[in-house]
């Protein structure tokens, strides 16, 4: 299947393509931008419930990045997962409308904009489900084989729905990189695998050489790298991730703020700084952006930033 082609974009141009010329940029954190529209997202779903409830501000958060700058718009569809709407009594037919709705909403909000911009779908992790933080320690106690069967039908059901890229993301460890590679395996859209970290390693321990050393030699992997961690773990995460894979290395690290599970709110100060982008792009990231609390201002900011061409 081919990815369709972006409003705005020259024909046939892909992510693929964009990445080879110089870096692209990507959106900011989805929950941070519906919270400031005023939503509610304490819901097992979290951004996901909205793409029932309220679609129209899905779309709103979409624009906002659309207008700050971003090129990629990365959709709602993180904690969205057919067990997960079960429980709030949505069915498996509804719930893939909703799951495809979440790409037709970015691609709708990237229009507006009238330039090159992409659709990424997001495939967040098993944990992500469970709504407990696990999705921060992984090690689930599931096989590959049993955390590949959660993942394919949601893979399925984004990739029918024409997104330019599906996003693996806040990967965990490698047991679930694993899976979610698989899972993906033969759906005729690009990839890229994005793992959450601590330091220099995964967020279950291992070597991040060892992580990203996974992917490498699978063409369906455009891009490797890290999102939803410590801005300061970005640098070594680059370097290492260019140096295992020989792929572009994408980055998308939080604000710098600590998410408290248990208080369920965010506690320390921003130590996100758009000045540093540059040095991430000479160390090889072509995808850059923002995760958690890193809003359209954030990505502005690092709109001004970039190195034009890329390295």
């Amino acid at each position: 299947m081919q990815s369709p082609r972006t409003p705005g974009a020259p024909p046939g141009r892909t992510l693929g393509d964009a990445l080879a010329e110089g870096t692209v940029l990507l959106d900011g954190g989805l929950s941070n931008q519906l919270e400031a529209q005023g939503c509610d997202l304490s819901d097992a779903l979290w951004s996901a419930r909205l793409l029932s409830d309220a679609p129209q501000q899905i779309e709103a958060a979409h624009t906002a990045y659309a207008r700050a700058g971003a090129q990629v718009l990365i959709t709602a569809s993180y904690q969205a997962t057919f067990e997960g709407f079960a429980r709030r009594g949505i069915g498996r037919v509804r719930a893939a409308e909703l799951m495809a709705g979440s790409v037709e909403s970015a691609r709708r909000a990237g229009a507006v904009t009238g330039r090159e911009l992409w659709v990424a779908a997001s495939v967040g992790p098993y944990g992500a489900m469970l709504a407990d933080g696990s999705e921060y320690r992984g090690r689930y106690g599931l096989t590959v084989r049993e955390l590949e069967r959660f993942h394919r039908p949601r893979a399925e059901t984004l990739a029918e729905a024409e997104p330019d890229v599906l996003a693996l993301e806040t990967v965990p460890d490698i047991d679930e990189a694993e899976a979610l590679l698989r899972a993906v395996e033969g759906l005729g859209v690009p990839v890229w695998l994005s793992y959450s970290v601590a330091g220099d390693r995964t967020r279950a321990g291992q070597p991040l050489a060892e992580a990203f050393a996974l992917a490498a030699g699978i063409d369906q992997v455009l891009a490797v790298g890290v999102n939803c961690c410590d801005p300061a773990d970005v640098d070594r995460a680059v370097e290492v991730a260019a140096s295992a894979t020989g792929k572009p290395v994408v980055v998308y690290p939080n604000s710098g703020e600590e998410w408290d599970a248990d208080g369920r709110g965010w506690t320390g100060r921003g130590t996100f700084e758009p000045r540093r982008v540059r040095d991430w792009q000479r160390a090889g990231a072509r995808l850059v952006g923002g995760c958690c609390r890193v809003g359209p201002s954030g990505i502005a900011a690092l709109a001004e930033r970039l190195e034009p061409s890329g390295v």
